[in-house]
């Protein structure tokens, strides 16, 4: 199953990257939510399953 790491700026989406596994996707979007915070402009980041699912998400103020 996939799972696809999906940033959002104020505009809508920034970009997406695709994982095998849920851990791995999770673990990438906590690691570079700060960086891309700073790079990209990006408000929030969710993790979703192949069927739409969020399986998780992060946003900051």
């Amino acid at each position: 199953m996939a799972f696809t790491v999906i940033w959002y700026g104020r505009e809508g989406v920034i970009d997406q990257v695709t994982f095998d596994a849920e851990k791995t996707a999770k673990d990438h979007a906590i690691a570079m939510f700060q960086t891309r915070r700073g790079d990209d402009g990006v408000v929030c980041v969710e993790v979703r399953k192949d069927n739409g699912a969020v399986v998780f998400s992060h946003a900051e103020n």
